[in-house]
Order: C-alpha cells, then sequence, then structure tokens
C-alpha cells in the first residue's frame, strides 16, 4: 500500500518552475433581484470584489500548496494588474524573479462576475498577440538564468494561448531541459500542440485532442485513447500522454501501459482552474515517484476535488492527501 503521508511530505523538497501565460482572476460577486429598465439585462447589487491568481499562475499556486519551492517564468504587462498579480504571488511565497514585465503588453484580466454561485457574464482585458523580440530575447535569458541557477526537479509548461510561449521559446525551453535531466510536463493549446516535441508529460484534455487530430467520432474507448496516443507520439516523441475526460475521468500511457481511471462522485460547482490542478499534481507525482499509474489516480481526485469550489481554487494538500488514503488501494 501506498505511504501517501510520506509521499505527500516528500513534496516539499520539490523545486518547480511554472512558464506560461500568467493572468490576474477578478471575481465581482453579488445578487440579483430585478431587470434593468434600460435593457433586458440583471442588474447585480455588488457585494464582494476579490483578486486571485489565475492561469499559469494557478499551476504554480496548486504546486506550492503541495509544498514545493516554486518559481513563475513569464511576460506580463507593465501595469496595474501586474503589481496585484505579483502582489498575490508573493503572499503566496511564489518566487517572482524571473517574471518579466513589458511596457509593450497588459496583463491578461479576467473579469467574472458571479450571482448565486453561478457566472453571470466574463470580461477579458488581454492582449494575444506573439512576444516582441526583444521581449523573446529577455524572457529566454531570464529562463536560462533559472535552469542554470535552480536546476528544478521539473518544468511545467502552462500554455493559454496568451504568447508567450512561441514555437522558439518552446523549443528552448526543452532543449535546456533536456541537457539538465529536467522532467518537462506540458498543458498545451491548439496553436502550438505539435510544437512540444520530446516532453515528458503531455496533458491535452479531450476536445484539444480531437481538433488536433481532426476526430469526429463520438465514441471514445480505450482503444480509441491509445490510437490518439500513437498518432499524438508520432509527432511529438513524448513519454507519457496524459489526457483528461472531464467527467469521464482521466486516461494514461507510457509505452504499451495504457488504462482509463473513472471519475470519483462529486458535487461539481465549477470547472474552472480543474486542468491547471491536474497538471500540477501530475507533474509533482511524477517527478517524486516517476510512477504514472499513481500520477494518473492523483490528479484524478486533484482535479474533481477543486471542481466542488466556485471559481479558481488551489487544491488543498491536506484534503487530496485523506481523499488518496480513501480513494486509492
Amino acid at each position: 500500500m501506498e505511504d501517501f503521508k510520506k509521499l505527500f511530505s516528500n513534496f516539499s523538497s520539490l523545486k518547480v518552475g511554472v512558464i506560461g501565460d500568467v493572468m490576474l482572476d477578478s471575481y465581482i460577486w453579488g445578487h440579483v433581484d430585478r431587470i434593468s429598465p434600460e435593457a433586458p439585462v440583471p442588474i447585480i447589487l455588488l457585494e464582494k470584489k476579490e483578486e486571485r491568481i489565475g492561469g499559469a499562475g494557478n499551476v504554480a499556486l496548486n504546486c506550492r500548496s503541495l509544498g514545493a519551492a516554486v518559481s513563475i517564468l513569464s511576460v506580463s504587462g507593465h501595469d496595474k494588474n501586474a503589481e496585484e498579480l505579483i502582489a498575490l504571488f508573493h503572499q503566496n511565497n511564489i518566487d517572482t524573479t524571473y517574471l518579466i514585465k513589458s511596457k509593450s503588453r497588459v496583463t491578461t484580466n479576467k473579469i467574472r462576475i458571479i450571482s448565486r454561485n453561478q457566472q453571470m457574464m466574463r470580461l477579458d482585458d488581454e492582449m494575444i498577440s506573439d512576444l516582441s523580440m526583444s521581449d523573446e530575447e529577455l524572457f529566454l535569458q531570464s529562463v536560462s538564468a533559472y535552469i542554470e541557477k535552480e536546476t528544478p526537479h521539473v518544468m511545467i509548461l502552462e500554455d493559454y494561448n496568451k504568447g508567450v510561449l512561441s514555437e522558439r521559446v518552446i523549443a528552448e525551453i526543452i532543449r535546456l531541459c533536456k541537457l539538465k535531466g529536467i522532467v518537462t510536463a506540458v498543458d498545451p493549446k491548439r496553436k502550438h500542440f505539435f510544437s512540444y516535441k520530446g516532453v515528458d508529460i503531455f496533458k491535452p484534455n479531450l476536445k484539444e485532442i480531437k481538433e488536433a487530430l481532426n476526430f469526429i467520432g463520438e465514441e471514445i474507448s480505450l482503444s480509441v485513447l491509445q490510437q490518439f496516443h500513437k498518432a499524438m507520439q508520432a509527432q511529438l516523441q513524448h513519454r507519457i500522454s496524459f489526457i483528461t475526460l472531464s467527467e469521464k475521468g482521466v486516461f494514461y500511457q507510457q509505452d504499451n501501459h495504457a488504462s482509463i481511471f473513472g471519475s470519483h462522485l462529486r458535487s461539481i460547482a465549477d470547472v474552472s482552474g480543474a486542468g491547471d490542478t491536474v497538471i500540477a499534481v501530475a507533474a509533482m507525482v511524477y517527478a517524486a515517484t516517476k510512477n504514472v499509474k499513481l500520477m494518473a489516480a492523483i490528479a484524478n481526485i486533484a482535479g474533481g476535488l477543486v471542481c466542488e469550489e466556485v471559481g479558481t481554487v488551489a487544491i488543498n494538500a491536506e484534503t487530496l492527501q485523506k481523499e488518496c488514503e480513501l480513494l486509492i488501494v
């Protein structure tokens, strides 16, 4: 039987670098009691406002919640949202030494308006163009300095298609990590889906992989998922496929070993940020154990747990450990 107390204790010895698009998640909470006379829209009476870490930052927050030493590597704007985001990183003991602020960009801010635990509207303030050549060069220098100085156990590439992870940046990060023997884990998006060649863990969701492979069938079985793995590996030459299947759980394959872990019964409130939690937990479990089956089982539980709360939240290590002891035999 797995010693989960020891495993979770060992997380504190891990160094994790998280690279990708950071963003500020703003929540406006209120209640609706009437419709506007000016237009057929609800009037929301403001009750409270809250700022949270989003995007790749939420992956970093999840890793930190599990006890790892975490650095965030990204390019933000040189603006008020960046200052608020950096302050949140510091409150959560996440290193921002390698976070670059650019005057030519804006910091992504997703503003969600919520009433009765339901999202009424989302406003996005963002820039999705690729980094300029000068910003890209500065960022790569920062990434190289981090890897050289810290030699992390794992690097997580979290792609939100906001411009930080360009083809050149992706290729250089993977090259540097291979030279140092650093585990690489990727949560991709469609634009650069097949750019992550040679990584250790490749974690798309089912929708993303179906789009990338132009799959139009409805039935998803173990054999179909194994075909997905084979098709991806032909282009990526990665080591492990780890596919999230929404309410159906997760699939993993390494070499000829493949399986599906079904999801556990949960009271789902909000799926926001679940993918961030899954890649963070999977990367850390794999870095600590090199056990792919255990990685998939724990990450599957973690993804379900964070869906029980409204908004983007990080996994609670104590709760996750208890659930693992209960559900994994």
